[in-house]
C-alpha cells in the first residue's frame, strides 16, 4: 500500500506498506481524498512524537461493514465505549483513545485506512469530495456553540486567517455573532473572509486593548495566546483551537488579574458539519489552495505551510 510515513527519519512516500489489519470493530475505507491541516504541519515538527501514517480529514469509500459502496468520512478519536468518560459522553478525553493521524492509529494520508465503524457518517451525493474533506475541520468549528452560550450579542475576535480561522468565523457567523472581527498577517486571505461579509484586519492594524468579550485563538503559534489575553475583557473567555509543537512562554497573571476564562477546544460535531456544507451555508470552495497526488505530499507539505496557501488536498 502507498502511503506518507512520518519517522525519526522525516517525512516520505512509501509503497511497501502493508493494508491496514482491521480490527473487530473496524471498516476499511478507500480514501478518495484527505486534507492537509495545521496539525499534520506541527506533527512533522515534532508535536505528540508521532510516527506512522498522517492524515485525519478525509473522504473515502466503505469497502466492508454496512456502509459498503458509500461515501463516508470519519470522526478522528477511536475510544474504548466502556470507560467512565465514553459512558458520560466524553468519548473523545478516552484516557485509552487513539486518534486518526495523530495518536497510535495510522491516518488518511494513505490509500486505505482502518476506521471503527461508529466513527462513520455518510455524506449526501450533493456534497462534492473536494468539500467532504471539510467535514472534520468545520466541526471543530462548530465546537464553538458547544462550548458557549452564545446570545449572538458578544465582541468576538477570530486571531488567525487561515484554514480554521476562516471555517470558525463562518460559524460564529452563522450563529448569529456580528459584532465579528478577524485578525490576521495576510491580505488575500483576509479579503476571502470580507467577501463573506466578515469584518477583518491586520495585525499591525488592530488596536492592542481590552475589547472582545471572546477570542478565539486559530494562529497555529505561540505568540496566539499573549495576544488573545490583550484584546479580551476582564472576565471575558479565550478560547484556544491551536497546538503547536513550540513551548508557550505565557506570564499567567493577566487570566487571574483579568478573571479571564481560558478553555481549550479540540473536536466537535459532524452532523451540522456535513449539513452546513451540503447546504452551502459554510463556504469552501475558495479555501482550496491546490491538489496534489499522494506521490507529492512532501510537495504538497511545503505548500500548505506556505503564508498565503488556505487548504492543500491530496488524492492518493
Amino acid at each position: 500500500m502507498k502511503a506518507v510515513y512520518l519517522d525519526e527519519t522525516g517525512l516520505s512516500v512509501r509503497d511497501d506498506l502493508e493494508s491496514p489489519t482491521l480490527q473487530s470493530d473496524e471498516v476499511l475505507v478507500e480514501v478518495l481524498k484527505a486534507g492537509i491541516c495545521e496539525t499534520d504541519l506541527q506533527l512533522v515538527k515534532g508535536y505528540m512524537g508521532f510516527q506512522g501514517i498522517l492524515g485525519h480529514e478525509f473522504v473515502g469509500i466503505a469497502k466492508t461493514g454496512p456502509y459498503t459502496g458509500k461515501r463516508v468520512v470519519g470522526e478522528i478519536n477511536c475510544h474504548c465505549r466502556q470507560c467512565v468518560y465514553c459512558k458520560s459522553g466524553l468519548g473523545n478525553h478516552c484516557p485509552d483513545r487513539t486518534v486518526l493521524g495523530i495518536l497510535n492509529h495510522d491516518g488518511a494520508f494513505a490509500e486505505l485506512i482502518a476506521v471503527p465503524q461508529v466513527n462513520l457518517h455518510t455524506i449526501p451525493d450533493s456534497l462534492s469530495d473536494d468539500h467532504a474533506t471539510f467535514v472534520e475541520p468545520v466541526a471543530a468549528a462548530y465546537r464553538l456553540q458547544e462550548q458557549l452560550a452564545l446570545s449572538g450579542d458578544e465582541t468576538i475576535v477570530v486571531l488567525g486567517d487561515g484554514r480554521l480561522g476562516n471555517l470558525c468565523a463562518q460559524v460564529l457567523k452563522l450563529a448569529g455573532c456580528e459584532q465579528l472581527l478577524v485578525v490576521g498577517k495576510h491580505p488575500e486571505k483576509l479579503a476571502v473572509l470580507r467577501e463573506l461579509g466578515v469584518q477583518t484586519v491586520t495585525l499591525k492594524q488592530v488596536e492592542k486593548k481590552n475589547q472582545a468579550d471572546i477570542v478565539v485563538d486559530c494562529t497555529g503559534s505561540p505568540t496566539g495566546l499573549p495576544l488573545a489575553l490583550e484584546l479580551v475583557k476582564p472576565c471575558g473567555t479565550v478560547i484556544m483551537k491551536t497546538t503547536v509543537a513550540g513551548e508557550h512562554q505565557l506570564s499567567m497573571a493577566p487570566l487571574v488579574i483579568d478573571e479571564v476564562t481560558l478553555i481549550g477546544s479540540r473536536c466537535g460535531p459532524f452532523e451540522p458539519a456535513i449539513a452546513a456544507l451540503a447546504e452551502e451555508k459554510v463556504i469552501v470552495e475558495p479555501l482550496i489552495g491546490g491538489r496534489y497526488p499522494l506521490e507529492e505530499a512532501p510537495l504538497a507539505m511545503v505548500k500548505a505551510a506556505s503564508p498565503g496557501t488556505f487548504k492543500i488536498l491530496l488524492e492518493p
